[in-house]
């Protein structure tokens, strides 16, 4: 398998969960038309990271994982032989989740994944964190491919990326809606580069409140026989315009790099890391808001 092809959908939302359905949709149909493996949309896609104070409000605008929105684009990626990755207010018991389902070439959702590390500072304490991080085998015209998703404030703990590396994950999609500025962008790279991954994270663009665009693909190749030292392994930066920008992951080289470079799990002394999964936290991390 030489090559993926992600398009990021950077994109303006609409005012309504129709609006979004409609203008989705059409932006699959130009992202297959430009040769795309996969269609990725920015986070809660279905209502534009609009996220109401009101927990009534809230849960009103929640729609199910197999609701007729993501039905939907389940039924266009069969009809156009392409995967979708579509992101939602999710539906679910005793509160809302932060959600993307991933849907194959024949319209088999293959992986759902829920935001794990929701921004507890803000208004995503009214939803539910996801408790898993997964790896799905997705099969594309070229051949399979392992696909993990992580969502926005995720690429902030280096251990969101591990755990998808761990299982498998040669390609990381990450929805994403915030200011993407040189430091966020940088944890991105760090991540690709640590876990020698793919990774595609697509953004709302300017004119969406608190977002900029700057969608952005790393392929996590540090280095290349052919270079004489180290390589930027960025493949794509969008600008701040909405539109779509394809990520042209490099597959066979980067499992060939996998396969003889340091990092990823290559030389982890796990035995030693007990520290990583206490429970304690102390000061100057103590913070009333937490959610265990």
């Amino acid at each position: 398998m030489k090559h993926l092809k992600v398009a990021l959908l950077q994109l303006m939302p609409e005012d309504t969960i129709e609006g979004n359905l409609r203008k989705g949709l059409e932006y699959c149909i130009k992202s297959r038309d430009m040769g795309a493996d996969i269609a990725l949309f920015p986070e809660m896609w279905s209502i534009g990271y609009d996220i109401p104070e009101d927990i009534d409000e809230l849960k009103s605008r929640a729609v199910p994982a197999d609701g007729e929105f993501v039905s939907s684009f389940g039924r266009f990626a069969k009809q156009f032989n392409m995967a979708i990755g579509i992101t939602l207010l999710e539906k679910y018991d005793p509160l809302p989740r932060n959600t993307v389902c991933l849907f194959d070439r024949h319209g088999n959702n293959i992986l759902t994944y829920a935001k794990v590390h929701t921004c507890d500072f803000d208004v995503e304490r009214n939803l539910t964190a996801g408790d898993d991080f997964y790896v799905a085998d997705l099969n594309t015209q070229h051949g399979n491919v392992k696909i993990g998703a992580m969502i926005c404030y995720d690429r902030e703990f280096p251990e969101s990326a591990r755990i998808l590396m761990l299982k498998g994950a040669e390609i990381i999609l990450v929805p994403n809606a915030c200011p993407m500025e040189i430091n966020r962008i940088s944890q991105l790279r760090a991540r690709a580069f640590e876990n020698m991954a793919g990774i595609a994270t697509v953004n709302y663009p300017v004119g969406k409140p608190d977002c900029n665009g700057h969608s952005t693909a790393f392929d996590g190749i540090a280095y290349k026989p052919s270079e004489p030292a180290s390589r930027d392994t960025l493949i794509i930066e969008a600008g701040e315009r909405e539109g779509i920008y394809i990520a042209d992951f490099p597959i066979d080289e980067i499992r060939y790099y996998r396969s003889i470079e340091v990092h990823g799990n290559a030389y982890r002394h796990p035995h030693k890391y007990k520290l990583l999964v206490s429970e304690c936290i102390e000061d100057p991390f103590i913070r009333k808001d937490y959610r265990r």
